[in-house]
């Protein structure tokens, strides 16, 4: 096996690790080769190898190596971050001095701004507040969102920050504070992923994956020059009277000619469908209207449903708001008309417990349930890039929404 073949399988395994990594305890791959190979890597092989130790050292192996992995990859720090700045910074090192005088000066001047902006939305995603709730903060962040009645329920108390949870906050159990709108902690920017930088984070994923697309567009083309000046049949896509023999000669050599724009070439083409992947699950939540560790939620929702332990009854509207628990104005233009809750039993539970009016009913699937933080994927989009935009100056004349059809989304 060359060199470059070597390098090629190298980058492969990498990038289809970090796609387990990434994606394999989302809720849609969870029958799938990708969430059992997510399983066994980070429960069976770990479970066999601490058995091991055991045995041999009484576990002190494990507790040393495990102590120094979770500090690594759950604590604050910004190990993640350097490497992902160092690989941007050589990846680009050994890319320039080969392609640039290559270029037009069109592509050098797209190519300059597509190197400079991964670094400014870097720097604004991990310097940006995302949003944390103190006591100063914690009205404001009470009065963005209502409360749904079914993944947020009003007068819950964050037991390390002593808070009234606002609704969609989430304790970072990384940083240690409450964040509003808590979308996940992210270790490559070491920051969390909030209300306050949610936004920035969209446009660091968008302006990387321009930027690995691009250049290895511009790879590609440099590698096809350098093999057609060997052979004026080589072509990226094989010509039917070609052997692939022949094809991946003059393939190796295209990469060989200039080994920094070759590898980094093959890097970008491996890695850029992962960035694409992950800008496009993440613009697939802000269509839902909700977020990763909300999406988590409702999967755990549709056990419930699965199991016969979900019910349902209406929230009478409009709806007096506790005024110890929930702020008695909200910027956003929906109101929740149903609460959910589950049983232990399967049975419903007594009716002088939780809110509402009318019987309970089973609910069997998510499609029965509105997500309120859901009003159509341009206001959601809205509520991402324009932060403390208030929605109670649009109209808003359905607030029953009765008449309103279902969404699966969620």
């Amino acid at each position: 096996m060359g060199l470059i073949a070597k390098v090629a399988v190298v980058v492969l395994v990498i990038s289809f690790m970090t796609f387990v990594a990434f994606f394999g305890r989302l809720p849609a791959l969870r029958h799938t080769p990708v969430a059992w190979l997510h399983r066994a890597i980070w429960v069976y092989i770990p479970n066999g190898v601490l058995a091991l130790d055991q045995a041999l050292t009484g576990g002190r192996i494990v507790a040393s190596a495990g102590t120094f992995g979770h500090s690594v990859w759950y604590g604050r720090h910004p190990t993640v971050l350097i490497f992902y700045i160092l690989l941007l910074s050589v990846g680009e090192f050994l890319y320039l001095p080969g392609a640039w005088p290559r270029l037009s000066s069109f592509h050098q001047v797209v190519g300059a701004i597509a190197i400079i902006l991964p670094y400014v939305f870097l720097y604004l995603a991990a310097s940006s507040n995302p949003g944390v709730i103190t006591v100063a903060t914690h009205a404001r962040y009470m009065s963005l969102y209502p409360y749904d009645f079914t993944l947020f329920h009003p007068g819950q108390e964050c037991r390390s920050c002593n808070l009234l949870k606002p609704p969609r906050s989430k304790h970072c159990a990384v940083c240690k504070r409450c964040v509003a709108r808590l979308d996940h902690h992210c270790v490559f920017i070491n920051n969390c992923v909030g209300y306050g930088n949610q936004h920035w984070f969209l446009l660091l994923l968008l302006s990387t994956a321009l930027l690995t697309t691009y250049g290895g567009a511009l790879g590609l083309r440099m590698i096809s020059e350098n093999a057609r000046a060997r052979s004026t049949l080589f072509a990226l896509w094989k010509h039917p009277q070609q052997s692939w023999h022949h094809y991946f000669i003059l393939l190796t050599y295209g990469i060989q000619l200039d080994v920094g724009v070759g590898s980094v070439t093959l890097l970008t083409v491996m890695t850029s469908p992962l960035v694409w992947g992950l800008l496009g699950y993440h613009t697939y939540l802000i269509y839902c209207g909700t977020t990763t560790n909300e999406s988590l939620k409702w999967q755990d929702w549709q056990v419930e449903m699965n199991d016969g332990f979900a019910f349902r009854r209406r929230l009478p509207i409009p709806r007096k708001r506790h005024p110890q628990f929930e702020a008695s104005w909200t910027r956003w233009p929906v109101e929740p008309a149903q609460i959910l809750v589950r049983t232990e039993d399967g049975q419903p539970p007594n009716d002088a417990a939780p809110p509402g009016n009318g019987p309970w009913e089973p609910v069997r699937h998510l499609r029965d349930i509105e997500n309120i933080y859901d009003i159509g994927f341009w206001d959601n989009l809205v509520d991402v890039f324009v932060p403390n935009h208030s929605f109670r100056a649009e109209s808003q004349p359905d607030l029953e929404r009765g008449k309103r059809p279902k969404k699966t989304k969620a």
